[in-house]
């Protein structure tokens, strides 16, 4: 397993599901990608091979459908807020226990922490792990102003058909941008999280199963093959890939 220990600023780190079902959404996952879902007292932490991946938490009043929140790593919480505002963001929430949630100008929401005991994922980019994350953004060029004021992200360009930016941070690629066109139509601005898989074709049709949707099916991309997930019952839209040799 690739297992993790630190993050460098503006890595996503960690993902939370807040969803109205999260029974349902703990089955669907745990079938789905493997996760041990553990409870918390009040919410569970989702492991696999005995290391957290993500957390699921329940909350009546959560949106329709479920969301993922991306949580994004920096070493100064509170300097990371003092720009969000100045950048043209909001704080929603927060901080406390080491993170603020907060929106990009779009409206795009995620989540700043500062790693402390825990440091968010213990394992990255592995089967039923998180393996990337992006903003769908519809003005890319706002976005890429508006992240690249708030972290110290080195912005890359990919060559192709689509407005897309890597975010490079630490030296690697750890998350990046797409800018929304005409077939997003009514869709809002959001982060997608991506998750790990050994096979996709077998993991889309475990999704069926399991009485999940398929919206996008598997398609090539420079990072890997790729579908788009949307489970009704409490797993929200997410991202399956399968990673590239």
């Amino acid at each position: 397993m690739a297992d993790r220990t630190a993050y460098p600023d503006g890595a996503p780190c960690w993902a939370q599901l807040l969803t109205r079902d999260a029974v349902a959404a703990q089955r669907f996952y745990g079938q789905l990608l493997g996760w041990d879902c553990r409870d918390q007292g009040g919410w569970s932490m989702c492991h696999v091979d005995g290391k957290p991946v993500a957390a699921i938490t329940p909350d009546p009043e959560a949106a329709d459908p479920a969301a993922w929140t991306v949580y994004l790593s920096t070493s100064d919480l509170a300097a990371s807020m003092a720009k969000v505002e100045a950048a043209g963001g909001k704080i929603l929430e927060g901080p406390a226990e080491g993170y603020a949630l907060v929106t990009d100008p779009s409206g795009a929401r995620f989540a700043l922490y500062q790693p402390g005991a825990f440091i968010g994922a213990g394992v990255l980019a592995e089967p039923g792990a998180m393996s990337w994350a992006e903003v769908n953004a519809p003005d890319g060029a706002a976005a890429d102003a508006f992240y690249g004021a708030l972290l110290p992200y080195d912005p890359q360009r990919v060559e192709g058909g689509l407005d897309y930016t890597v975010y490079k941070a630490g030296g690697e690629p750890v998350c990046g941008r797409l800018q929304m066109d005409e077939h997003w139509a009514g869709v809002p601005p959001h982060w997608m999280v991506y998750f790990d898989v050994a096979d996709l074709d077998v993991a889309t049709a475990k999704v069926t199963e399991l009485g999940g949707e398929v919206p996008v099916p598997p398609f090539d991309s420079p990072f890997g093959r790729v579908a788009v997930i949307h489970h009704a019952g409490g797993g929200g839209f997410f991202s399956l890939r399968r990673p590239r040799g």
